[in-house]
């Protein structure tokens, strides 16, 4: 099997996932663990995954825990979302005491095609000169390279009803409640809001909230794949928040929402940021976290300080880009990055705190 890119490039491999092809836009994480939470991820629902740590699977795959009403403990939605994965090695044993199954059985038993053998690192260095670009998994070249979706992966991954998370707690207590604009959040998001005793109305991602009868002490925007621009229905919902005085905050996708409804643009990056060790820093606070990060598009300051009422908060201290966004007069903020980590350090769990202060 040979992984086919845009540019012209084939690069061979052994199979070792499931016998099938796919298609999709070629990025690289580097993270050294965590691919359980990566592969589970919906923001990376279009994708075919390189990974550049050397050694994948060497710890196996678990068995899915309950933490809540469907959301594990471990995995961060119940299936697999990437396309296709690429890697240098993969292991065929794996020594945790709690594994059940091989990384390649499971890819297998969720019918995703990977390969083994391949030098991740110069394909890496491709990707960041050419900047990431369409591919395909398979044995023979396709026609042509086409995203179908047109950058519009939302509704493939956001649920397609409402759903209230209430926990235990909360059936004997006041707890406040928030509107969840699920856009295709991980499990993590769920785990820090309900071991918070907070209720979450979890919604589609064009459900107003403002059209329920329920009265909300906040509003959350999740993460999510594909080009923010295409989802006019959630940034039409985020100009409704944006017009009223009430607590609301995003993440990774939602930064990209509220500056876009506040009047801003936003921008695909050359290669993203994908991996658990990105640097940021709070400008105002002046310290440094370091962050799970997942996103190809960012918001352009310029525009952002020019026509918006929001101003940056958070910088990527790489290459300092626009990493968090903090409404000058509302209790309105994002990040680009992921405070809930899953996998990766929690330097900025506290700011699931700050917004339930809010609220």
């Amino acid at each position: 099997m040979k992984l086919f890119l845009e540019n012209g490039q084939e690069i061979e491999g052994n199979s070792f996932g499931a016998d099938t092809e796919a298609s999709g836009e070629v990025v690289f994480c580097t993270g050294m663990t965590g691919y359980l939470e990566i592969l589970t991820d919906p923001s990376y629902f279009g994708q075919i995954v390189v990974f550049t740590f050397p050694l994948i699977g060497n710890y196996g795959v678990f068995d899915q825990k309950e933490f809540f009403a469907g959301i594990d403990e471990v995995y961060e939605s119940p299936k697999i979302w990437v396309r296709g994965v690429v890697l240098t090695e993969n292991s065929a044993k794996f020594s945790h005491e709690l594994a059940e199954t091989s990384f390649a059985d499971w890819l297998k038993s969720q019918n995703i095609p990977a390969i083994s053998g391949v030098d991740t690192r110069a394909l890496t260095q491709v990707l960041r000169e050419k900047g990431t670009i369409l591919g395909h998994l398979g044995t023979r070249k396709p026609a042509k390279f086409v995203d179908e979706l047109g950058g519009r992966f939302v509704p493939s991954v956001s649920p397609r009803k409402l759903e209230i998370l209430t926990p235990d707690n909360c059936h004997t207590q006041k707890c406040k409640k928030i509107a969840f604009i699920d856009c295709g959040a991980k499990n993590g998001i769920f785990r820090n809001f309900l071991s918070r005793d907070i209720i979450v109305y979890r919604m589609p991602f064009n459900q107003n909230p403002f059209e329920l009868q329920e009265k909300f002490d906040g509003v959350f925007f999740s993460n999510g794949p594909g080009d923010p621009e295409t989802m006019v229905e959630t940034i039409e919902i985020a100009r409704g928040v944006l017009a009223r005085d009430i607590p609301a905050f995003g993440i990774c996708l939602g930064c990209q929402i509220f500056a876009l409804a506040a009047g801003a643009k936003t921008k695909k990056m050359k290669y993203g940021h994908r991996g658990v060790n990105q640097p940021v820093e709070d400008i105002q606070g002046k310290k440094c976290l370091i962050t799970t990060q997942n996103h190809g598009f960012e918001v352009d300051e310029e525009s952002l300080e020019k026509n918006t009422n929001f101003q940056v908060w958070f910088k990527n201290l790489n290459d300092g880009t626009v990493e968090g966004i903090i409404h000058k007069t509302k209790k309105v903020s994002a990040v680009q990055f992921h405070p809930e980590a899953c996998a990766g350090p929690e330097d900025a769990e506290y700011l699931f705190d700050r917004f339930i202060a809010q609220l």
